[in-house]
């Protein structure tokens, strides 16, 4: 296992602020937070990282773990300058969250893990679409991804964002797609939970059926200071899905957990 290179984008926000790190879904890219980015840039110093072979990141040259992206994110905020910062990701990159919290206790003040959840779906599930995109590329996950991620409204509510995001799936390299399955198909962090000192609020998507709300309350009840906040014209992808009220759940969050 080797740690991946991962792009990030370059902080905006007032100098000297605590800098915050804004993780992906797989599949998607940093896009996923550029209208919630924007709203949280008045107060934070804000950055986004991409997956392996996902929008800016290089294509991933070896297998890797949750751990592993983990210790990438760590390295991304070392290169900008922090040894203390805020995280906020979904789905994997939610996960990346808690490996974080639990490999680098001292570097995350507070999280807020997005649509995610200690364990993701079915391992066999994670290999057998793993095998899928190696065999019919990341375009052939478009319409069911479509079904997935977002609520029954989200496309004509917001057609911009959610066709962007599809087309970073098709885009997005097939074997750093299914690395990253694979490295779904090991997390596990369930027993681990408890070690989590930071606060942290599990956030869920009314209308996930990835992770669904038991997943944010499994968090929230498993770490030592968590709480549950739900979105409700959301499925997978809030950020892009309610922007605002993404945007001021982490804006409430991140304010009372530096008071």
């Amino acid at each position: 296992m080797t740690v991946p290179a991962l792009a990030v984008t370059e902080p905006v926000g007032p100098a000297g602020a605590p800098l915050l790190l804004l993780g992906p879904s797989l599949g998607t890219s940093t896009i996923l937070w550029d209208e919630v980015a924007a709203q949280l840039s008045e107060t934070w110093r804000v950055a986004a990282w991409d997956l392996p072979g996902h929008g800016a990141s290089p294509k991933a040259t070896a297998a890797f773990t949750v751990a592993d992206l983990a210790d990438g994110v760590a390295d991304a905020a070392a290169r900008l300058g922090a040894s203390r910062i805020l995280y906020a990701g979904v789905s994997l990159g939610g996960a990346v969250g808690l490996e974080l919290m639990l490999r680098h206790p001292d570097l995350v003040a507070a999280a807020s893990i997005i649509c995610s959840g200690a364990k993701i779906a079915e391992t066999a599930g994670w290999h057998d679409r793993a095998a899928h995109v190696r065999a019919q590329s990341t375009s052939s996950l478009v319409v069911p991804s479509a079904q997935r991620w977002f609520a029954p409204e989200s496309l004509s509510r917001h057609p911009v964002i959610t066709g962007r995001l599809l087309h970073a799936l098709q885009d997005a390299d097939d074997e750093s797609y299914a690395l990253c399955c694979e490295a779904l198909a090991a997390h596990d962090v369930r027993d681990r939970l408890g070690r989590i000192t930071a606060p942290v609020l599990a956030v869920f998507g009314h209308f996930d059926q990835v992770c669904p709300e038991a997943s944010a309350v499994e968090i929230a009840r498993g770490v030592q200071n968590g709480d549950v906040a739900e979105v409700l014209d959301a499925a997978h992808l809030a950020p892009a899905e309610d922007p605002d009220l993404t945007a001021r759940l982490l804006r409430d969050f991140f304010t009372g957990s530096m008071r």
